[in-house]
């Protein structure tokens, strides 16, 4: 039996181009029937397709019947974002940074529930999820362990399918039921990360193998940086920033592609594992869920290029050189900058960058901080200079959380999945809001613009 073909062969070549040649849209054709690409307008405002009452995305102000940009603000169940995790650019004053604790779980009760928990509701709560830690028997051997990816998400995508077969009622798609398999997949999605960087390390790279157990006493946090490290170690701060990270991606409204994916997918009426193997795949893309490792690697290269990392010529110089496509990836783009949505500032960019700081000089990479504070002020100025923008450019959360993940010696392959342990809980959220909320598969119109052909017989072509 002949193995997998995975060659590009000169015949694929030429059925590619043959797809290409007849499968090439005239741009202007959009415009002409007013089509939104990507649905969006050309200002970047998504054209609506739900309602919801999980999160907003804030960006403008309504002054004097005017829409006028603002600076960020990302609500949580109507509760401000910098509220909950108590900053604000000023100082520290509310939420669980002012206790001095860890707010993941909190943060997941209110999203699932449209309300914060009182002290025995959020005990009890993270007590449900600390017992919902654990993968079936074997599942780590049977499945993780067995064909390990070189990409993780798609490792992680496998794992959840394969849940499926251990699920006793995976289709059902009851409250209660849909509510339980969303816990679960909260509680499990750490481990199913992790474990599967870990047989990736060891399958794949040749490194050794560590598969810690996690503690029902620890937070998220804390049982992400100990399953990952070979000697379980963290420190207070290490863990502190990672649980407000997981917060700041938590949840971004119904409109961001994966959680769109999750209600288009629900809508179907499918079962919970399938829903979220299809979040999954959108968040993998780069212009997702992969935008941070893009900044990473970006900046891995200025640092190649710019020989002094302080002279401020030298780095708009290579700034310019990506606009040009002359530097990088050569795409012409500056990672981490500019949002769909947000102009002015972006919330989580703002709040992450408070806490990097005293990260940086905890891990002594205050060099680093320097020069990433350096483009962030300096690229929207490059890009105003160089481009003609129909809105305001500033730092998004991919620009920080790379470097904060870079700073907490998480490895490149598990920055995505650290966004899909975090986003689950919006995923969930949103698709039990769907299924309370809509009956209707969620089905949008797409135009044919090609005229009607006239069939000609096989010997006559």
């Amino acid at each position: 039996m002949a193995g997998f073909n995975t060659k590009v062969t000169p015949e694929i070549e030429r059925l590619t181009q043959e797809c290409k040649d007849h499968s090439s849209i005239d741009l202007s054709l959009y415009g002409k029937y007013d089509v939104k690409r990507g649905l969006r307008d050309i200002n970047g405002k998504g054209v609506l397709a739900g309602l919801t009452e999980i999160s907003e995305v804030h960006a403008n102000d309504i002054i004097n019947g005017e829409s006028v940009p603002c600076e960020g603000r990302l609500y949580y169940r109507g509760i401000n974002v910098e509220d909950i995790v108590g900053y604000n650019i000023k100082d520290l004053t509310a939420g669980f940074v002012r206790d001095n604790r860890f707010g993941f779980e909190e943060t997941t009760y209110l999203l699932l529930y449209g309300k914060l928990p009182d002290r025995k509701e959020l005990e009890d709560f993270q007590k449900l999820l600390a017992n919902q830690r654990s993968l079936p028997t074997n599942f780590v051997r049977d499945v993780i362990m067995k064909a390990p990816g070189r990409d993780i998400m798609n490792a992680l995508s496998r794992s959840v399918l394969t849940l499926y077969s251990y699920d006793n009622n995976p289709d059902d798609i009851s409250l209660p039921n849909v509510m339980r398999q969303c816990l679960n997949l909260i509680s499990v999605f750490p481990l199913l990360s992790v474990y599967g960087y870990q047989a990736y390390n060891y399958y794949i790279r040749g490194k050794s193998l560590y598969i810690h157990n996690p503690k029902k006493e620890l937070s998220t946090a804390e049982n992400i940086l100990r399953m990952l490290r070979p000697d379980k170690k963290y420190t207070d701060l290490e863990a502190k920033i990672l649980d407000l990270a997981l917060i700041l991606h938590m949840e971004h409204g119904g409109g961001n592609n994966s959680t769109f994916t999750t209600h288009v997918v629900s809508s179907s009426g499918t079962d919970t594992y399938s829903a979220v193997a299809a979040a999954l795949g959108s968040l993998k893309g780069p212009k997702h869920g992969g935008a941070n490792i893009k900044v990473i690697q970006m900046f891995q290269d200025m640092k190649k290029e710019v020989h002094n990392w302080e002279d401020e010529d030298e780095v708009r110089n290579y700034l310019k050189r990506l606009l040009h496509k002359e530097a990088f990836d050569k795409r012409g783009l500056i990672y981490g900058m500019g949002h769909a949505i947000y102009s002015v500032s972006d919330p989580r960019a703002e709040v992450l960058k408070g806490f990097v700081e005293s990260l940086a000089k905890e891990k002594g990479r205050m060099k680093d901080y320097r020069l990433y504070s350096m483009v962030e002020w300096m690229a929207p100025e490059v890009i105003a200079e160089e481009r003609r923008i129909y809105k305001g450019v500033s730092a998004n959360v991919d620009f920080y959380s790379g470097f904060v993940y870079s700073m907490l010696d998480l490895p490149l392959e598990l920055y995505t999945p650290m966004f899909a342990v975090a986003r689950i809980v919006g995923w969930s959220a949103h698709r039990m809001e769907e299924l309370i909320n809509t009956d209707k598969i969620i089905r949008p119109a797409y135009k044919n613009v090609l005229p009607e052909a006239v069939y000609v017989p096989l010997d006559e072509r």
